[in-house]
């Protein structure tokens, strides 16, 4: 038996060592195919659409108001508010993530720069008077090149990129927000009309996913009783499935919450509610939860994502690293760091996939004869890689130093039941994610659905988990 123990010790020690040298070969080659993406995508954009997309792989620069407006700005993490327009928005929603992801090719760039740099300073001689004079010094703010060049389209009230670009989907599903007079989420609602409902319950999908997720597997199982007792009111956030997708969004937790406030709490006139929330869906739910700690009945989180930050490390570039390893194995692993760390290989998948999406969903009609229904497939595919690029980092990432908050109030502030279900086979989001926040949230339940993963934890038992959200929006109206 020890004998046993220790051959298995080895084959996961030898295991472990060669994951990590391949993951280096094959990041370091998929480095390069990004780099030159870049300039592919640069060629691309200027003869197709006559102009220049910005991205992240430029160097930041300097951020220089407008006349239009003033550009968020930070100094050593510290935030400034800046107002655009009759709007605000902070920079400490907009995650560095996004424009410093450390990888062999900028490593190389840097060092390069550095060097040449060295040497030029070296050719020249400058004065301490001459490099600072009296009353002259000033502190210097930066910010990634993208985001002012954003920033300035949102000020002079003009989108940078009409919608759709050329490698976005352009069909009438994904875009038939631009043909509504209202600038509002999309939200399926079912429930009793003349607004006989009792109680409201607001479910937010997760990251590349819409209200299909929902709609198509738990409110078809609700009891009668249920149906006629609560309004379920699901939406599409921003930048998905059937809501708006503006090229000119930077996609912040400010962003999102703001719609959905408006496009359910006001426009449904929602005084008091339910939350059921899955995955990145948890980390809004947490947001709107503390803006209305009062009006919140039931907090019901599925595969939340919180990574508790140790002391003394860069919280956001902690949370990209947990999410995307940058390992080839496990298969899940290696999607997520897909997505997070290369801005133009990401945007080839959404090419190849979400603009064909409709080839893809007949394709697998045919194969299957059929038989697989394709609502997931839709919230997959209805995205645009700007939507995804920027809610994956500014919401997963860039909330990293907020989620302490958001639980400590939920602690201290917020009396309803807090009610947490995980996946035994998650390899999305682990399992730990979820008793970290029981940590954070001593009365939180925590329950572990054995055999499923981050998806079958609702699809395939919608009947029973349709049950378990009855039984805890009951023991919360009860409690009241």
């Amino acid at each position: 038996m020890d004998v046993m123990c220790k051959a298995g010790c080895v084959m996961r020690f030898l295991g472990g060592v060669l994951n990590k040298a391949v993951s280096f070969v094959v990041f370091s080659v998929l480095d390069l195919v990004d780099f030159v993406l870049c300039f592919t995508y640069k060629v691309a954009d200027f003869c197709i659409e006559a102009e220049w997309r910005p991205c992240y792989c430029s160097p930041t620069k300097e951020a220089i108001t407008s006349s239009g407006g003033k550009i968020l700005v930070s100094e050593q993490g510290e935030s400034k508010i800046v107002s655009l327009n009759s709007s605000k928005l902070r920079l400490e929603d907009i995650s560095d993530t996004l424009y410093s992801r450390p990888s062999l090719v900028t490593e190389v760039s840097k060092l390069t720069v550095n060097e040449l740099r060295k040497l030029k300073l070296d050719g020249t001689t400058m004065k301490p008077c001459d490099k600072i004079k009296k009353g002259s010094a000033r502190s210097t703010f930066t910010v990634d090149s993208i985001v002012v060049e954003m920033l300035q389209g949102k000020m002079v009230g003009q989108q940078l990129h009409p919608i759709p670009t050329w490698s976005d989907c352009d069909c009438k599903f994904c875009n038939s927000w631009a043909s509504s007079s209202k600038d509002t989420l999309f939200v399926k609602a079912q429930g009793p009309k003349d607004n006989k409902a009792r109680e409201d319950v607001i479910f937010i999908h997760g990251f590349i996913s819409s209200s299909a997720f929902w709609t198509e597997t738990l409110f078809p199982n609700f009891s009668s009783t249920a149906k006629s007792t609560y309004r379920f009111l699901a939406v599409d956030l921003l930048g998905f499935g059937r809501s708006p997708k503006p090229a000119d969004s930077l996609y912040t937790l400010r962003e999102h919450v703001d719609m959905i406030e408006k496009s359910v709490l006001e426009d449904y006139k929602v005084k008091s509610f339910h939350i059921v929330a899955h995955s990145l869906g948890c980390i809004l739910a947490l947001a709107i939860a503390v803006k209305h700690p009062g009006s919140v009945k039931s907090l019901t989180l599925l595969s939340p994502p919180y990574y508790p930050v140790p002391k003394g490390e860069a919280a956001t570039q902690y949370v990209m690293r947990k999410l995307a390893p940058r390992r080839v194995w496990p298969a899940m692993a290696f999607c997520a760091s897909l997505a997070c760390w290369y801005e133009h290989i990401s945007r080839t998948i959404c090419l190849v996939i979400c603009k064909n999406h409709r080839l893809w969903e007949f394709l697998t009609k045919l194969v299957t004869r059929n038989r697989v229904r394709t609502f997931l497939m839709e919230g997959f595919f209805c995205h645009t890689h700007n939507a995804a690029w920027h809610t994956l980092h500014n919401i997963i990432c860039g909330t990293a130093t907020k989620l302490d908050r958001y639980l400590d109030v939920v602690r201290d502030r917020l009396s309803c039941d807090v009610t947490i279900f995980h996946g035994r086979d998650d390899e999305v989001i682990p399992l730990e994610c979820s008793y970290n926040v029981q940590r954070k949230i001593p009365r939180a339940r925590v329950k572990v659905v054995e055999n499923k993963d981050h998806i079958t934890i609702v699809v395939g038992r919608q009947k029973a988990f349709a049950r378990e959200l009855e039984q805890i929006w009951n023991a919360a109206s009860r409690s009241k």
